[in-house]
């Protein structure tokens, strides 16, 4: 059956609160440790490897931002598609999220017309259902994100429907709310039209103390604050070049796309748009997030 772009993000919301699986206690904060109060990753300090091992060097090339793909547990990480790549058809034990960051990726069932998905779209994969990936700009890089590990590529032989159902949302499809539609938003009153940050979820549950996924959309020129009320709170840059800092920081550290920042503890994170377009950032949090 071939995958259907959703005309609304909100639709696609839905779908996802009922197909996607339950959050693992893993991304949890931790309760024995502490760890750092924030960290940044950027693409550079990503350490790269086969995200299909069995396939040498005809695989993708895949970097962790957080966590670990290869064992147990929920995780945040890259992956580089060469041009002209395209996999054969096959499966994956786990359901996963993606985000394209740059290029043109399409992920479809084997015998689906080619749908290309540019920067800023988002698609899901769900566990045991045959498909294939291809991608054919320059430089491809997407972010994918699993709720337990280990990410495992098998044979489409090995096909099994566990009941979730694929989505694929254009970037030009994503519906953006502003702070009239919601109160995680601070609207500055000097700002004009288009000036304040927008937002549009993609997955997860909006309750209290529950895991959810959206993306915030940051104007020229913007400079605020961004607190995730409920830890941990987790960051990457699909858009543009992020300007981060703790509020303690005399500097703000620049990041460009496929960047990753995130805090395990309550912390307030200053973020600026370093850009002259539009700057996206994808936000994994545990409740409510607030950006002003």
């Amino acid at each position: 059956m071939t995958k259907k772009t959703f005309l609304s993000i909100a639709t696609a919301l839905s779908a996802t609160l009922v197909t996607c699986p339950p959050a693992v206690a893993r991304d949890a904060a931790s309760t024995t440790a502490v760890a750092p109060v924030a960290e940044t990753v950027l693409p550079d300090d990503v350490q790269w490897g086969p995200l299909n091992a069995a396939r040498g060097e005809a695989s993708p090339r895949a970097g962790n931002l957080w966590g670990d793909r290869t064992t147990p547990g929920a995780s945040g990480f890259l992956v580089k598609f060469d041009e002209g790549f395209a996999s054969p058809p096959h499966i994956h034990n786990v359901t996963y999220r993606g985000l394209v960051i740059e290029g043109l990726v399409h992920n479809d069932d084997p015998a689906a017309a080619d749908m290309w998905l540019p920067a800023g779209s988002y698609w899901t994969q769900p566990a045991g259902e045959s498909h294939i990936t291809s991608a054919k700009g320059k430089a491809n890089l997407a972010y994918i994100e699993i709720e337990d590990g280990p990410y495992l590529v098998r044979p489409s032989d090995k096909a099994f429907d566990d009941g979730e159902r694929p989505i694929n949302v254009h970037e030009s499809n994503i519906v953006w709310l502003d702070a009239s539609d919601i109160n995680w938003l601070e609207k500055s009153a000097s700002a004009t039209v288009g000036k304040n940050p927008r937002l549009a979820f993609l997955w997860g549950s909006p309750e209290q103390g529950e895991l959810r996924g959206a993306l915030v959309k940051l104007p020229p020129g913007f400079s605020g604050t961004l607190q995730g009320n409920i830890s941990p709170l987790r960051a990457v840059v699909i858009k543009g070049q992020i300007g981060h800092g703790l509020t303690q920081d005399s500097e703000k550290k620049a990041l460009p796309p496929g960047s990753y920042f995130g805090s395990t503890v309550a912390a307030v994170h200053e973020i600026t748009n370093m850009s002259d377009k539009d700057s996206i950032i994808y936000i994994r949090s545990n409740g409510p997030f607030t950006i002003e």
